[in-house]
Order: structure tokens, then sequence, then C-alpha cells
């Protein structure tokens, strides 16, 4: 039936260059499966081996394609039978539109793959056999038309020719009825005698244009009968006809008229419809016999046949009977009966809310049946924004976006694709399409409150919830889910003994919940103020922080009995690299157990006398003190003393004799010259700082809180206050690390929500 599996491709470079992209092949139809058609992923412009990364596929659009892209090679191969018969009919050329995908970037390409008809099926006549009855006066030249075949296929393989067998009665003569057909008449080339020959049997043969050729035969049998000699003559030998499709059942399509110049029965007309094409006008179409008149009995459909073509033939009583013809052609004109559809063949989702304007989040398709004004689509998308449609080919669009979007505003949205013909009245159609967004993180975490003030008492219990601090994050899941800490740069406390402690070994925060809590009892001798930053951090990637001070005023209460110091030997000092319990310091006093000399100072390290000295003490002291912090498990280092006891000033000066102690009063009346002067020059200067302050202009206090006083701790850790009450640290760059930062207490916080979500928690 096929000559052969060879495969003809036409790749157009000048229609890829006009058509915006198009890729246009052509496959003879019946092609075995797996005949290649084209190269499709070398002719898009890809690499070798992109095809199978990149995913090239054929997006399908309601009916089997018969074609598909090979994954390994992006070769575009025959997968089932193509027959184009079936798939376009007597329509020329028969083109199939095809979608094609590549993703990672998504990119749409549209191939056109022309079927071409091979000659594969024969003539064939309405029937096998057709019986003539002929009068034997039927002169020479008579013309009886015969039913001519048709052929499925389309151009040259659908051009017929007819033979008639050799005969000296009869021949054939060629009649083109209209443009497309052509119809056989049998001629009569010599007068008839039905004494001699009553029956004549010939064979009709058509021949297609095929090569080779493909026939079909016809057997006529043609018997000659006395009688009747005029046959019936039609008014006219064409009657050409127009009818909407959407004409109803019964619709008169034409009346038709013969007369016969015989009297009496041989006058006497019936009419009947014949030689359809298509045969399926046989369905829709009848003539009354009688009157002639040609009716439809069936739906029309211009979308399926917009021409049919048929003969009427009036044959008379007589005996025998005789006929006559005529072409009935029936026009059908398109009305709008078919509504646009709408396909989304493939849809991006979700799409992530920082997608740049222009991305494409879906591909749609968009047909008509109808023809004309009737099949002319427009397309539009509804809401307007933020999305809008591109058209990329004729029936295709891309849905893409418009304007940024904010998934904390909108998170999804319900998209309508709205289509309408222009037939008179349009046809619409709708399809919806759900976007959903989804979350990047682009919101960072943030206080209810810049700078919370919180008051704790002294001496409170370690592990004493101080208050809660709250961050809010309007991203969601990961991108939402804040922790919190102590940042370790944020400032620290000033102690009473002049050092500078870290703000985390006071005080720690629950990483889920926000809640600040005491590491340790506060010790007002020790710290008055603690103002450090706690951080929120969201789990997005990468990570936003938003911070928050916080200003913890310790309370004092009257704890401590007047008391006299004793002398400090030393002090030992040890840091942790750790922070929170982990990096909480104590010291024991390891060597010499018992009622010793010494004492070490649990959390300062500070070692001091804890009685007076003795000789029975010994001239030398070897003590062993172990730092330890308050990890799990426990982690300690170990530092030895050795204290060397000496005699006091008084026996040395004694030893030295009056020379010596005439020196040594001489050098302690110069240091207490130097004191004096020192003492009444500090003197002087606090009367003229106190005069500037009183002095100074008073609005800036009165109106808000201005800006806080800068006082720092020395390395000793001493610590000062302005009068204002408004207190900044600043830490060395060798202190230790530390979770304080600033507070400004100067004045309560304004009326408000702000102002109710402060938490003021007193620890006792």
């Amino acid at each position: 039936r096929c000559g052969g599996p060879a495969v003809r491709v036409l790749v157009l470079a000048a229609a890829w260059a006009l058509g915006g992209g198009q890729v246009r092949y052509s496959v003879p139809e019946e092609a075995k499966a797996g005949t290649v058609v084209g190269r499709l992923a070398q002719d898009l412009g890809l690499e070798a081996g992109e095809a199978e990364a990149r995913r090239l596929r054929l997006v399908a659009q309601g009916r089997r394609a018969s074609v598909e892209v090979s994954g390994a090679s992006g070769a575009l191969v025959v997968s089932s039978r193509l027959d184009r018969e079936e798939l376009c009919g007597k329509s020329a050329p028969c083109a199939l539109r095809l979608e094609v995908l590549v993703e990672r970037p998504l990119r749409v390409f549209h191939v056109e793959l022309e079927v071409t008809d091979i000659n594969d099926n024969a003539p064939l006549f309405p029937a096998a056999r057709k019986n003539l009855t002929l009068p034997e006066n039927s002169p020479p030249g008579s013309r009886f038309p015969l039913e001519g075949a048709s052929d499925a296929d389309i151009g040259a393989n659908a051009q017929l020719s007819y033979t008639l067998s050799p005969s000296e009665h009869f021949s054939l003569d060629l009649q083109k009825s209209n443009d497309r057909n052509i119809i056989p008449d049998l001629v009569l080339t010599k007068a008839l005698d039905r004494e001699t020959v009553p029956v004549h049997r010939l064979v009709v043969t058509a021949s297609d244009g095929g090569r080779p050729s493909l026939t079909g035969t016809m057997e006529l049998v043609v018997s000659v009968l006395d009688a009747n000699d005029n046959a019936p003559q039609f008014n006219q030998s064409v009657y050409k006809v127009q009818l909407p499709e959407s004409a109803a059942e019964g619709t008169l399509v034409a009346r038709v008229n013969a007369t016969d110049a015989d009297l009496g029965i041989n006058s006497e007309v019936t009419y009947t419809a014949t030689n359809f094409i298509p045969l399926s006008g046989r369905d829709v179409i009848a003539v009354n016999a009688k009157t002639g008149e040609i009716r439809l009995t069936g739906a029309l459909d211009y979308e399926e046949v917009s021409v049919f073509d048929f003969r009427i033939e009036a044959r008379d009583r007589g005996s025998p009977p005789l006929s006559g013809h005529c072409s009935v052609e029936l026009e059908v004109l398109d009305v709008n009966d078919n509504a646009p559809e709408v396909w989304v063949t493939s849809l991006s989702v979700p799409v992530a809310e920082d997608a740049p304007v222009g991305t494409v989040v879906a591909l749609l398709s968009v047909s008509d049946r109808d023809s004309g004004a009737n099949g002319r689509v427009r397309c539009a998308v509804w809401p307007a924004a933020p999305f809008g449609l591109v058209a990329t080919f004729a029936g295709s669009y891309s849905l893409v976006l418009r304007e940024a979007l904010d998934r904390e505003r909108v998170s999804e949205y319900e998209v309508e694709v709205r289509a309408e013909d222009g037939g008179a009245p349009p046809l619409r159609a709708r399809r919806g399409v759900r976007v959903p967004v989804s979350d990047v993180n682009d919101n960072a975490p943030a206080f209810a409150q810049a700078v919370y003030t919180v008051l704790a008492r002294e001496n409170n219990a370690a592990g004493a919830e101080l208050a809660r601090l709250w961050a809010r994050d309007p991203d969601e899941a990961g991108n939402g889910r804040v922790s919190y800490s102590v940042w370790e740069g944020g400032g620290g406390g000033a102690a009473a003994g002049g050092g500078w402690r870290a703000a985390s070994s006071y005080v720690s925060v629950d990483a889920e919940s926000g809640r600040l809590w005491a590491l340790q009892p506060l010790d007002y001798e020790e710290v008055q103020v603690l103002q450090f930053e706690v951080r929120a951090v969201d789990a997005g990637e990468p990570p936003l922080c938003g911070n928050a001070t916080v200003q913890l005023f310790v309370v004092d209460e009257n704890d401590n009995a007047p008391a006299l110091l004793p002398a400090v030997v030393a002090k030992i000092r040890a840091v942790d690299a750790d922070s929170g319990y982990n990096a909480w310091l104590r010291y024991e006093l390891w060597e010499p157990r018992g009622k010793g000399p010494f004492r070490v100072g649990l959390y300062s390290g500070e070692v001091s006398t804890a009685r007076a000295l003795e000789e029975a003490d010994g001239p030398r002291q070897r003590l062993v003190i172990v730092v330890r912090d308050h990890g799990e498990p426990a982690r300690s280092a170990t530092a030895t003393l050795s204290v060397s006891l000496v005699e006091g000033a008084e026996a040395a000066l004694a030893a030295g004799g009056p020379a010596a102690a005439a020196a040594a009063a001489a050098t302690t009346n110069v240091w207490l010259v130097v004191a004096i002067c020192a003492v009444s020059s500090l003197f002087l200067l606090a009367v003229v700082l106190y005069g500037a302050s009183r002095w100074a202009p008073r609005a800036a206090v009165l109106s808000g809180p201005g800006p806080a006083t800068l006082v720092c701790a020395s390395e000793v850790g001493s610590w000062s206050y302005s009068q204002r009450q408004s207190r900044s640290l600043c830490v060395a760059d060798g202190a230790g690390k530390s979770d304080l930062m600033v507070f400004s207490p100067n004045f309560p916080p304004p009326p408000g929500p702000a102002a109710k979500e402060t938490q003021l928690l007193n620890t006792v």
C-alpha cells in the first residue's frame, strides 16, 4: 500500500524565521512506527543531550498525535498508524499542529506536521452491479449517466479515469459535472437490436492517478426493451442551493421538475436521488418521488461537510422506463454554533513571590471549530492584574506575570481566562486557573517594642522569669519561625568592684518562647543596670533578624550590714568561651582545706584573708583554686597561688633605726600634699560642672527622653551615672563577651498599645 518507509523531511528555514519559531515537517501516511520524521531537538537549536535533560516533549490537545519525541535523541518519530483519510478526510493539505515544550527554562515551540497522501485507497463504486434498461429504439448517441466511483485519497491519487470493456454498441464519455468531479456517461454508439442481443454485460473500470494505479470495477447489465422512446427532461441541468448549517430537519432544499413528451403512463415521472458525494448525504437529504421536492432529513454540520453533490433521476413509467438526470450542489453555510474552547496545556505553580515580571505561569491553547469571523477568538484574563496574556502563536497564549507578587498580601489567585469569538451573537468560554504564591524570606522579625524596660529585685531566684519578648514575622513555615538569643556583642553590667560582666552571665532568653529569665540571683551591690540586645532570627535562607534593646534595672534591698572588708590578697580571673550556664563560673578553694587563713570569693575569684594571720601559719602558703562552670557535664580549670608572708611596715621601720623613720616620714608628707591638691582640684571641677548643669536649658529633658549620657566601664569595672538617670554602656575591646546593650529609662513609655506590651517584672 505504501511506496516504502522513506520519509520526506522539509525544514524550511525561511518559514522558521517568519513564523516565529514554527517547524514544518511532512511524513507520508501509513509510515511505520519508529519512522523518524525529523531531528526536532537539532532543528530547535538544542545541543546533544539537552533534549532529555530539558524534557523535550509534545503537548497533547485532545486527540492522539500518532507521533512522539524520542527521549534520548530528541527526534520526532511516528508512534502509531497515521491515516490521512481518518485525520483529515478530503481536506488538503492535511496539517497537524503540535506544541512542543522545553523546560528549564520553559519554552514552547510549534510544529506543523503535514501528513501526505499515498495511494492506499482504490476507487469504489456505489454498487458492484448496475442494471440498465434501454429501449431498442434508442438512437445512436444516446447518453446514460452512470454513477461514478469515489476515492478517499486526494490529489492525483484521487483523479479518476474510466474505461469500458470492449463493446461495439457502447462507449464511455467522461463529463465534468463541476470542478471537482468527473462523471462517466454510457454512450450508445450503435443502434440496438433486442432480438439479436437482449442483454449486454459490460464492465466499467475506474483507475486513479496513483503510482502504481489502483482500480475499481462495476458490472453494467444493459437490458434492451421495446417501448417508451422519450426520456424525461429537467428544466435545469444543475441546481445550486445554499443553506445555513442551522437549517432544521424538513427544510426545503430545492424543487426539481422534469417533463416527458410522451403521453399516458409513459409521461408519469418519479424522482430519486443518487450519486451522493460524500456518501453521508444519503442520511441528510431526500427527494419526494412524486413532487420532486428535496428536503433535509437530518442536521447539517459545516465543520463536517461543507458541500454536498448529488444527482436527481427522473424516471417515467413507460415500458421500458426512461430517465433524465440533473445535478444538485448544496453549499452549507457556517453559523456560529461552536463556542471557543480553552485548554491549559502547561501550568507552573506555585509561583514564588519574588518571581520577576514576565515569568510564564501557564501555557494555554484556544480554538473554535467555526470559520471566518465565527472562528476568530479574542482572549482576556480576569482580573486584569497581576497576570496578563501574551499571544505566542495562532491559538496559543502564555499567562505571564505583569506585576510583583506579595504572598503576605495575597497568597493565592483565582485567574479566569475568557475567550469570545467574533460571531453574532458571540459565543464565550471560560477556563479557571488557580495560582498559589509560594513564600520567600522577605520579612525580618520585628519586635513589638524597640526598647523593653524591666525591673528586677535583687536576690531574685535563679531561673525566675523577668519578661517575655515577642517578635512577629509574617512569612510562613521556616521563613516565619523565630528563635531568640541574647546578642553577645550587645553590652554588659557594671560590677560594684569595678569589673565588667557579660549580660549572658546574668540572663538568658528561651530560643522558642522569648522568655527572659535570670541565670543567677541579682545583687544590686554587684550590678545595678544591665542593658543588652535580644536578637530574633528566622529560619529562612538566608536568615533575617531583628533586635530589641532590654534595659534591666536591679532594685536594691537592704540585705547587707556594714562590715569591714578583709584585705584582698589576690584575684583569680577566668573566662569561658561558652554562654549562659555554660559560661557561669564559680571559684572554690581546693587546698588547703579546713580553717585556713585564706578564702576565695565563689563568683568573684577574689582571694582574701579569712582571719588574722598567726606565726603558726608559716612564712609561705600554697593555695590551689578550682574554677568550674555550670555546664552538663561541668568543666574546670585549676590555678595555683603561692603567698609569702612578710613583716609589717612598722616593724621594718623599727628595724631600720631613726634615719629610716625620718625618711619614711618625709615620703609620707610629700604624698599627703599631692593628695590634698588632687582632692581640691576635683572639688573645684565638680563645682564648675554643677553650675553648668544648673544653668543648662531643660526643654529637651521636659519634652521627652533625650539622648543618653555615655558612661563607660574602666578596666577595673568602675561605674558612674548621669543625673538624668540615662545610662549607656561601652565595653573595651578586651572585655569578655557580653549580652548587654543600651537602655534609656528617662521617662515612662507613652500611653498606647506599646506601653501595654511592656512587662515589668519585680523578682524578690
